[in-house]
């Protein structure tokens, strides 16, 4: 029997042990993650971030999520006779459409978020970026074709405050932030790209670490052709790949791109089709998805 139980064991503590460098390189650090895509739809994948999220929380770090929700606010727009539009990658968001992304944002997305988190105890607090001035924005007009275009209430960020967030951070709290904004001169409110705000409150935060949750396994080195994944490359090196990019990516990427040139260590795109990819992500050697870092960085340094 105890034969048994050592040999069953062992893989375990050796699990255990190679997280130990990156615990402790981590451990007080702040780390936000983004959580989109199939994620946010998928129940077991959603419980599995939520399981995620609380062990980086228990192991010593502070990480903060930011979530946005483009296929629950596709179906209450259905549901409301609401016509989904799409400019430049952009939801077009009307008046109307705004009352229904920030129902569906702060009132189902956040609160199904915070109550998986709150499974694991009083961990969670859920809040949009109006709350505390935290993201203010004003009205962003695309160009497309040349032109200036206007696509309603969807907003450019122009100013971050995190008291709140940092208030919720030393008080052990994990803030689930949902991607809506104050307008800086209008009294209204903004939908903001939650990848932007992400990358944003990374900066503003000093995070260790911006995480974006996708459904590809990372930025592939030569789409279509080919499906290997760059795992690491430099801001100069993402900079000069941006123009070739899907436009689903392009958000992300520049989201990454601000991070790292505003402070934060490295950003990371991954996999959030994997169970679990946010703990293979941070406590393994490999890693996994694409790792973007600081034109600065040393070659030789890891994760």
């Amino acid at each position: 029997m105890s034969t048994t139980r050592k040999h069953t064991a062992l893989p375990k503590a050796r699990i255990l042990i190679e997280a130990l460098p990156w615990l402790t390189r981590h451990n007080g650090k702040v780390v936000v993650i983004k959580f989109g895509g199939n994620a946010m739809v998928n129940e077991e994948l959603k419980n599995a971030f939520a399981q995620d999220v609380v062990f980086l929380r228990q192991a010593g770090l502070k990480p903060v999520v930011v979530h946005g929700g483009g296929p629950q606010i596709s179906a209450a727009l259905d549901r409301h006779g609401i016509v989904s539009e799409f400019k430049a990658g952009l939801r077009v968001t009307t008046e109307d459409a705004m009352d229904v992304v920030r129902m569906v944002l702060a009132g189902q997305v956040q609160r199904e978020l915070v109550g998986l988190l709150n499974q694991h105890g009083p961990l969670a607090v859920g809040m949009t970026g109006e709350d505390a001035h935290t993201i203010t924005a004003t009205k962003h007009q695309p160009e497309i074709d040349g032109e200036l275009v206007d696509i309603g209430r969807v907003g450019e960020i122009t100013a971050i405050d995190t008291g709140a967030i940092e208030a919720l951070l030393a008080d052990g709290r994990i803030p689930v932030v949902s991607s809506i904004a104050r307008s800086q001169d209008d009294g209204h409110v903004y939908n903001v790209n939650a990848d932007t705000a992400a990358a944003a409150l990374a900066a503003a935060l000093g995070a260790e670490t911006l995480m974006v949750l996708t459904d590809v396994e990372g930025l592939y080195e030569d789409w279509p052709d080919s499906d290997e994944v760059i795992s690491r490359l430099t801001a100069s090196q993402l900079e000069k790949l941006l123009p070739e990019l899907s436009s689903g990516m392009v958000p992300k990427m520049e989201g990454c791109l601000h991070a790292v040139r505003n402070g934060v260590q490295t950003a990371r795109v991954i996999d959030g089709r994997v169970q679990h990819s946010i703990l293979l992500e941070i406590f393994t050697d490999e890693g996994i998805g694409t790792m973007v870092v600081p034109d600065a960085e040393e070659e030789g340094e890891d994760a």
